[in-house]
């Protein structure tokens, strides 16, 4: 089944203009692509996707103004018994009263925007775009740590929350607990947030829900983070344990490879410490530095 948002919440999100409102509970917008309709309104429907949202701008009802009424009717008619989503209108345009009149008979939406189709056409692609992204739930937490975003996965009980706590207390901040929705706004970023029924809230053991926000301020959390790297937390020893870090694990999520890197839990590691190594050392490596690689070619200079 396909993910879909309602007209309504587009509305409410760019803050449009309504013109006419459909009746339909049912009507959503389904996909990302936006259209401008200039060879449809002048009768050329071939390669025509309907399913989208379409953007009139100056120059679509510039025509639609210098077209004979009749045949306006004719091709507006055309126009909207196709399965339109929602038509958006730029620069607060006033488009003819048969344009409206032809949206009313389908109950196709009509919104307007103060906006240019240029900027329109951004704003709404990238809204759209992250409101209609795959998504996927994970357990785990994800942290802002230095600016890196940290997906934290393990078994339960291993030690997850209470890491993050103590990463909070450090001043770093939280941006979901025990649940991790990912969305793949892109072909190589991944956008997790918390589901909003458990946004700033954390679940400690023997403490009970905690609430962030409240108990370190605003600045402790954040909405959403883009992932950079996975760091799993195994109890004990972990076998097979690359110690020099010449090698890089990789987790897959929605067709993403994310870094990952295991880091084992036995009492007496501060592992709030490691995790901010890690996000550092991470950061070096994005930026070239890579102490294992480095360490590499020196032996292999002294060796030939």
């Amino acid at each position: 089944m396909k993910r879909g948002i309602k007209v309504q919440t587009m509305v409410d999100e760019l803050g449009l203009t309504v013109l006419h409102m459909s009746e339909k509970e049912t009507m959503q917008i389904e996909s990302s692509d936006l259209n401008r309709p200039g060879l449809q309104l002048s009768g050329y429907y071939e390669y025509f996707t309907a399913g989208c949202v379409q953007l009139l701008g100056m120059a679509e009802m510039t025509y639609l103004y210098n077209l004979p009424e009749n045949i306006r009717r004719e091709r507006l008619a055309m126009y909207f018994n196709l399965p339109i989503p929602v038509v958006l209108i730029a620069r607060n345009l006033t488009p003819p009263d048969d344009f409206i009149e032809a949206a009313k008979k389908v109950d196709v939406p009509v919104l307007m925007c103060g906006l240019t189709a240029t900027k329109l056409t951004h704003i709404t692609s990238t809204f759209l775009d992250k409101q209609l992204a795959p998504c996927i739930a994970r357990h785990g937490g994800l942290l802002d740590i230095y600016g890196v975003g940290i997906f934290i996965t393990g078994e339960s009980g291993v030690g997850k929350s209470e890491t993050a706590l103590e990463l909070i207390k450090r001043g770093h901040r939280l941006v979901a607990d025990d649940v991790v929705e990912i969305r793949k706004t892109s072909d190589t970023t991944l956008i997790g947030s918390a589901p909003d029924v458990i946004r700033h809230l954390m679940e400690v053991r023997g403490l009970g829900l905690v609430d962030v926000s409240v108990l370190y301020g605003m600045g402790a959390v954040m909405l959403e983070k883009t992932i950079s790297l996975c760091i799993h937390l195994e109890m004990g020893d972990v076998k097979d344990l690359d110690r020099l870090g010449l090698t890089q694990e990789y987790i897959t999520l929605l067709g993403i490879k994310v870094p990952k890197t295991t880091i084992p839990v036995r009492p007496g590691r501060n592992v709030a410490i490691i995790m901010e190594v890690a996000a550092m050392n991470f950061r070096l490596r994005s930026m070239g530095q890579n102490a294992a690689n480095t360490l590499d070619h020196k032996i292999m200079e002294l060796l030939g």
